[in-house]
């Protein structure tokens, strides 16, 4: 099937007593046993679940891998394959990834004796040189957040092979709708499900997918031990979310590739990041994607004009999300990626005059006009305007 019927069909007719078109909620903790060294498959819900499960092999399915865990929120995923790897491990990480991430690594897993390197993984010379005999994983962002970088997944995962590093890829922004990483060969992939996939921003979840039976095993009693499972009804929210995931992905495509080329031609827009930006990303994207999705970021020419824009704006809510169907936008500098030292930031290009737009369904010229009148407002101090275009 394609991935618009899986994803209309998921959890339909599971309760085969009943016949219900939607999965049913099951808030059980405990199972009983029928008998002695006897099961149904459920014991303990922390172990597994029945709507979870539900959830869990409809993500699997739709990534083209063999397992599926989810878990209470994407960091929990990333956590909980981190207790892949052991003390003195080492990773190569994404140069402009999720702050959230940033974070976990570096404040947290940094003194339990992982170290991480941040690289430009468009450059797979970068990636030699920035291994050590400690390297055991890989970790991809792409495109990445904010600035849209394009990882040629294929490429560097069969590096990571070939080195014997496992390969993790957060496919948070695009999707198994317009890419399958674990198809380019990727071991892992994580998403934030907050995100795309519930795309109503009423549900915290993240999810994870291997492949492989011995990776699977290792993944699923990590999942297990360390219990940061998504409840029942957070499963059921999530799986009523990905039914129009298809449609929503288009719609936010649309739009983003609009409003890119609106922001483009603006006089008070410095630059546009959006994985066509460069011809090298574009092509890669296209090889390895069906699309670009609904995620944008722009540089303004002055950090004088983000608090006015910000306070102007009517329609696009300025909120710490993406993925929704209401656009948001953010100011990475003290939001997603306020925990990144600011020298870092501004090194990898993440600005204080950056913005990152989370392109909605809304009506376009709706969008264009609320963005059109907000920039005209933050612009109107400058020169940027004629006196006449003021008026």
């Amino acid at each position: 099937m394609h991935q618009e019927t899986k994803l209309a069909q998921i959890g339909k007719s599971r309760c085969r007593t009943t016949g219900a078109i939607s999965c049913p909620v099951y808030y059980s903790t405990a199972y009983e046993h029928p008998a002695l060294g006897q099961s149904t498959g459920f014991d303990y819900t922390r172990t597994a679940n029945p709507t979870r499960v539900v959830l869990e092999e409809a993500i699997a399915d739709l990534e083209g891998g063999d397992r599926g865990f989810a878990c209470s929120s994407g960091m929990a995923a990333i956590q909980t394959l981190m207790g892949l790897f052991s003390r003195g491990d080492h990773l190569i990480v994404s140069l402009d990834l999720y702050g959230g991430t940033y974070r976990l690594f570096e404040e947290v897993l940094t003194r339990y004796g992982l170290s991480f390197s941040y690289v430009d993984l468009r450059d797979l010379e970068a990636i030699r040189k920035a291994a050590c005999p400690e390297t055991r994983g890989i970790f991809i962002e792409s495109p990445t957040n904010p600035l849209m970088r394009v990882t040629d997944i294929q490429a560097v995962c069969e590096l990571a092979t070939a080195q014997g590093w496992l390969s993790i890829v957060d496919n948070t922004f695009m999707t198994p709708y317009f890419q399958q990483p674990l198809e380019l060969g990727a071991d892992l992939v994580v998403h934030s499900a907050t995100k795309y996939l519930g795309g109503h921003n009423d549900v915290l979840a993240g999810l994870i997918v291997s492949r492989g039976t011995e990776l699977s095993e290792k993944v699923f009693a990590l999942h297990n031990s360390i219990g940061a499972v998504l409840g029942p009804q957070d499963a059921w929210l999530l799986m009523r979310g990905m039914k129009t995931l298809a449609l929503r992905m288009e719609k936010h495509q649309e739009n983003a590739l609009a409003l890119t080329q609106f922001l483009r031609e603006h006089p008070a827009v410095e630059d546009v990041f959006y994985p066509t930006r460069d011809p090298l990303d574009r092509k890669v994207q296209e090889a390895q994607a069906r699309g670009y999705g609904g995620m944008l970021s722009f540089r303004l020419k002055d950090s004088s004009l983000v608090p006015e824009l910000l306070a102007s704006l009517k329609l696009i809510s300025f909120a710490e999300s993406l993925g929704g169907v209401e656009s948001l936008i953010t100011y990475p500098s003290t939001q997603t990626h306020a925990d990144i030292p600011e020298a870092i930031r501004h090194r990898v290009g993440v600005c204080d005059k950056l913005l990152r737009l989370s392109v909605g369904i809304e009506n376009l010229g709706d969008l264009i006009d609320d963005l059109s009148g907000a920039l005209k407002q933050a612009s109107i101090q400058t020169s940027l305007y004629s006196k006449e275009e003021r008026v």
